[in-house]
């Protein structure tokens, strides 16, 4: 409660926050004490959540409403990659953020994939602005804390010609009105986005989304996604997390390798 400023409205609160907060970390130490396991658990600032509060506020990637596919993929036939990437090194990620008790991965996941593109391209590291798309982008499928997906969020910025940054129209964590003025401010653009290519039909288990930020290796030769998320640097590794890659599940550990794409610039 004191490290993470917790307080409760009364007593009864408290103790049933304790109970959750035990269980967690019984499950912590249960999930620790197996030897053969490439990762360890932690209590982090939402230990005394169960896991039913925490994702009903955070994970409203909207994975049933599938996207269109796009057809193009540039990529396709690129064989010469480095061991390894980490485009943190290479100035192109910001720092990580916090979505709050806001369902609006989805553009979190958007807006840094195109703090990253646009970095590329540019040479400058500018933080944009999800507060735009959570007030703004409201037409289609994408509904502000309410969820939404990635590549809608993408159709809205290109359709928007572009999207201003974080210091313009600042972060709140909650459905407020299209600021028009900040919107039409463009501090970015994309040009297009394109889906990498399915390993499976998406369905109904996606429900948040993430940015893949790098790739690479462990000293045991376990290899990962360095994947960038948006619950703020108490969770996982300072906010990020080492996803096990080439597992035999097609999907990709926790389905990751099903609905990723990316804008271009």
């Amino acid at each position: 409660m004191a490290h993470y400023g917790r307080v409760y409205k009364d007593a009864d609160e408290k103790e049933q926050r304790s109970k959750i907060f035990q269980e967690n970390v019984r499950y912590i130490e249960s999930s620790n004490s197996v030897m053969n396991k490439a990762y360890k658990l932690a209590v982090n600032e939402f230990a005394d959540l169960t896991n039913e509060e925490f994702t009903s506020t955070r994970n409203r990637f909207k994975a049933h409403e599938c996207s269109p596919s796009t057809s193009a993929f540039r990529y396709e036939n690129v064989t010469a990659v480095p061991s390894s990437m980490d485009w943190r090194k290479k100035g192109a990620v910001t720092p990580v953020k916090d979505q709050g008790q806001c369902g609006c991965c989805w553009a979190f996941s958007a807006v840094a994939a195109m703090e990253g593109i646009t970095q590329l391209k540019t040479g400058k590291l500018v933080s944009l602005s999800e507060q735009e798309l959570v007030d703004c982008d409201t037409g289609g499928q994408d509904q502000g804390c309410e969820g939404g997906l990635m590549d809608d969020a993408f159709d809205f910025i290109l359709n928007n010609k572009g999207l201003t940054t974080e210091s313009n129209y600042p972060y709140k964590g909650v459905d407020g009105t299209c600021n028009s003025n900040e919107e039409s401010n463009h501090a970015a653009a994309i040009t297009g986005h394109e889906d990498v290519p399915a390993n499976r039909e998406c369905g109904t288990e996606l429900d948040h989304g993430v940015t893949a930020v790098g790739y690479g290796a462990s000293a045991d030769g376990t290899k990962y996604w360095l994947v960038k998320n948006s619950w703020g640097t108490s969770w996982g590794q300072e906010g990020y997390i080492m996803m096990q890659r080439d597992v035999d599940a097609q999907e990709g550990l926790c389905g990751i390798a099903m609905m990723a794409s990316y804008p271009t610039a």
